[in-house]
């Protein structure tokens, strides 16, 4: 009989959750009743040696937020109070955040010819998947070169949602990683670093039974409430700033990095005041510097 080529053994291993909806046919504010303004996909990365310690982990916070009646953290669950114990516990794992924030707006009925085929909002989770993985692959890529290791590959987990086919989700990776050994990749800024991902380390969990992907959850459910402020959300950011800590940089900066805020450039998204500061806690601007007014009271020449 012929071998079965066994997956490699992962070094890391990312934990994948969304909040929000992947709709486009409508889109609110801009449609009274539609789909949510905001997609937020997230990913929290460990050593993968951690895994068995995960659930330990998510017992811990649960208990010192004081939740005792539900054995999983939901973050729409907590009171304020919690969601302060949660987040601070968060930032003391070993362990990084990525954020894909995607302002649906300029995408509302937006449609991708080549990929029309695939249900829309399949392929629209795909497309936001797939910045967030090029950000956590890189993160990733760096961290085994700055160990200089060899064959360091990352496990992925994504948190199961009704509606999507993670099967059509690894086939369109293959797709990408085809397209980019031939040299054909639009949108050539970020890349999936292969180097670090083989799609036979992949598999969707239901949320109740990963404690990995209610961390993911609590990362994606505290940068929604700091993006959304249509009604049923609560807005408040003050939350998703606890996880300054955790938050993955590049030269310094969670900027485009840990966080990321989609379309770009960030003025392109519209935002109003509310939706812009959390974004501009974490690095962003969003005047082009050529349009910035001088500092009121600052001469302006020199």
């Amino acid at each position: 009989g012929t071998r079965t080529s066994h997956a490699p053994t992962p070094y890391y291993i990312a934990f994948i959750d969304e909040a929000g909806d992947p709709g486009l046919n409508t889109v609110r504010p801009i449609d009274a009743v539609g789909g949510t303004e905001w997609l937020c996909l997230s990913a929290v990365v460990a050593r993968a040696k951690y895994d068995p310690d995960v659930v330990n982990w998510v017992r811990s916070i649960l208990s010192k937020a004081g939740v005792r009646n539900r054995p999983d953290l939901h973050y729409r669950n907590l009171a304020d109070h919690r969601k302060r114990i949660v987040l601070n516990e968060l930032t003391q794992l070993p362990i990084r955040g990525f954020v894909l924030a995607s302002n649906k707006k300029n995408m509302r009925r937006y449609q991708n010819m080549r990929a029309e085929r695939v249900r829309s909002q399949q392929w629209f989770y795909n497309f936001c998947l797939r910045l967030l993985l090029e950000r956590v692959t890189d993160f990733c890529y760096r961290h085994a070169s700055s160990e200089r290791a060899k064959d360091r590959f990352l496990k992925i987990v994504y948190s199961e949602r009704g509606g999507h086919s993670y099967a059509q989700t690894s086939a369109y990776q293959e797709l990408l990683k085809m397209q980019a050994k031939g040299g054909a990749l639009v949108l050539t800024k970020r890349r999936i670093m292969w180097e670090v991902l083989d799609w036979r380390l992949a598999e969707p969990a239901s949320h109740k039974n990963s404690a990995g992907a209610q961390l993911a959850d609590i990362v994606a459910s505290a940068f929604y409430q700091a993006v959304d402020t249509l009604p049923p959300t609560k807005w408040n950011n003050e939350f998703a700033k606890l996880l300054m800590p955790i938050m993955a940089r590049e030269n310094g900066s969670c900027m485009n990095c840990g966080v990321a805020l989609q379309p770009t450039p960030p003025w392109k998204a519209k935002l109003n005041d509310e939706q812009k500061q959390i974004f501009e806690f974490y690095g962003y601007k969003f005047i082009p510097e050529k349009w910035r007014a001088p500092a009121s009271g600052s001469p302006t020449s020199v």
